[in-house]
């Protein structure tokens, strides 16, 4: 459990049962029942059970308690690994103090606590952290989907370059891999944003005489920049959106070319492989089994049958 102070703002992990009365931010990750009944006890605020911060209605992530406003959205962590994740955050604004709920690292988290040491006149009340708190979310959510940006533009270029050989089913299939990832990162991204816009909207228009004016003030960027980064959200979504249907497109014309390649082959075949069998018969009546010409006539029979229908399979562009 991590208890930040008005002064000096450094963070520090509590296992205990005190807690210094100037607390302004209880950042609770992953905390026993001891640690959130010791919380409850110091802030005077119930807070959700983990399956209460799991519901999806607005209800109950846009709350009142009293004095105190209940704020849940989904925020991403692990983001520059190979398996992000998402899961459920609960801010409870207070006028005293401000306590987060979690059960994942989200790396804001830690970058707002360096922020904090830098500037500590951010935790001088409890509104005025959790506005810093979500302006630092919002920079990562920004940092995020630059990223997804630059390699969404890659995978264009990957998949839209066939001049390698190596653009192949192999290439397109770890490119439909990727394609992947980025989508449900974006999907991630999208529902993280609505979530914050919500709580951001919510905590702005909520009549509590103990909100400070230059935290309204601040709430409105924050605001704006959430609305920008739906849009480019929405944006990129479209644009994976063609990539997948390029990419599942640019599979399916390489399948067709190796089944084409079958085709051919097969319809190659089919007429030597007809003459063959017409003289493989050794009918005492056939004229040819007694001809000196008959097996030159019928190995030439049979390169003029293949190669008639490649000359034609040629004439038609398909090879």
């Amino acid at each position: 459990m991590l208890v930040v102070h008005a002064a000096p703002p450094h963070p520090t992990r509590v296992v205990g049962a005190t807690t210094p009365g100037a607390a302004v931010w209880f950042d609770l990750l992953d905390p026993t029942p001891q640690e959130i009944a010791h919380v409850e006890a110091e802030t005077g605020l119930d807070l959700p059970s983990r399956e209460d911060m799991q519901e999806i209605e607005v209800s109950s992530r846009l709350a009142q308690q009293g004095d105190a406003l209940l704020m849940t959205a989904t925020v991403m962590s692990k983001a520059d690994s190979d398996t992000p994740e998402a899961s459920a955050i609960t801010f409870l604004v207070a006028p005293a103090a401000l306590v987060t709920l979690r059960y994942s690292d989200p790396k804001p988290f830690a970058t707002f606590r360096q922020r904090l040491q830098r500037n500590p006149a951010l935790a001088a009340n409890s509104d005025l952290v959790f506005v810093a708190l979500m302006e630092t979310i919002v920079d990562r959510i920004a940092d995020v989907l630059e990223s997804i940006s630059t390699e969404i533009d890659a995978l264009a270029r990957d998949v839209f370059d066939r001049s390698d050989e190596a653009a192949g089913s192999e290439a397109l299939e770890e490119a439909l891999q990727r394609i992947g990832r980025a989508g449900t990162m974006l999907s991630t991204l999208s529902e993280s944003i609505v979530g914050l816009g919500r709580a951001v909207a919510f905590f702005g228009s909520a009549a509590a005489p103990w909100l400070h004016k230059e935290t309204k003030h601040h709430l409105k960027p924050i605001g704006r920049d959430l609305k920008s980064l739906n849009d480019q959200v929405g944006f990129l979504s479209h644009k994976t959106n063609f990539l997948l249907d390029a990419t599942l497109g640019l599979i399916s014309i390489e399948q067709n070319r190796i089944i084409k390649i079958f085709t051919i082959a097969a319809v190659t075949f089919m007429p030597p492989t007809l003459i063959a069998s017409i003289y493989g018969m050794n009918f005492a009546a056939m004229p040819e089994l007694q001809w000196v010409m008959g097996y030159p006539m019928a190995v030439a029979l049979m390169v003029l049958a293949a190669a008639l229908p490649l000359v034609w399979f040629r004439r038609q562009g398909w090879l």
